[in-house]
């Protein structure tokens, strides 16, 4: 008797079956898993939506709202009222505290440089060291600010390390300007060695920085006392 062989239509068509039922099978099992998983999902997708339609963004304008009168007052030099702000207008401590970074990396620069200009250093410190903007020139004031700070509480080695940052971070002849703040925070901090090493980098890299022009006395000054 001969055997009877199937067909490779057949064959496809049994592979189909058994695959078919497999996967009713598998949702017959797991399918109000699945369902509750897909409704889960949608729903954070949704609340993530809402709240950034609904709450973020509405307080990132009020945010952006509320830093327009503290910026006058910071533009003018008037760094307390930019801090603190007034009867009618909060100023960038309020405005941190209130929104947080919903008001920008910005705040954190602002307020930072008005607690330095007040006197507030450590505080200055904090704040500076929570800024975070991408902006080369701005992280680099930032991060000089924050020397400026460690300088006058006379941390002379923190100082130094935050304007090596500062002029590692922009470059460009700004970066003349915090090397010889760093030169002279090593001069008071009783590193002449350091200081000159910092005065000559200024003349040979940045020679065309305004710092460079008068930056053979401080050269003169190390060595001549050696």
């Amino acid at each position: 008797m001969a055997k009877i062989t199937k067909t490779e239509e057949e064959v496809r068509q049994q592979n189909v079956a058994e695959a078919v039922s497999k996967t009713e099978l598998f949702f017959k099992e797991y399918g109000k898993i699945i369902y509750c998983c897909v409704i889960c999902v949608l729903v954070v997708a949704l609340g993530v939506l809402a709240y950034n339609r609904f709450y973020l963004q509405p307080k990132k304008a009020q945010a952006t709202d509320q830093m327009v009168k503290a910026e006058q007052w910071f533009q003018q030099g008037e760094y307390e009222l930019a801090l603190s702000g007034d009867e009618n207008d909060l100023g960038f401590a309020d405005i941190l505290k209130q929104y947080g970074s919903k008001a920008g990396e910005a705040v954190y620069l602002y307020t930072g440089i008005c607690q330095l200009q007040t006197g507030a250093f450590e505080d200055a410190i904090a704040t500076l060291k929570k800024y975070d903007g991408e902006d080369p020139i701005l992280l680099s004031r930032a991060q000089a600010c924050t020397g400026d700070a460690y300088v006058e509480l006379e941390q002379y080695s923190k100082a130094i390390a935050s304007y090596e940052k500062a002029a590692a971070t922009v470059d460009n002849a700004l970066a003349a300007a915090y090397l010889l703040k760093a030169g002279i925070a090593a001069e008071a901090n009783g590193e002449p060695e350091k200081a000159l090493s910092f005065y000559k980098t200024i003349k040979t890299k940045w020679g065309n920085a305004p710092e460079a022009m008068e930056i053979d006395k401080y050269i003169t000054r190390i060595e001549t006392a050696e």
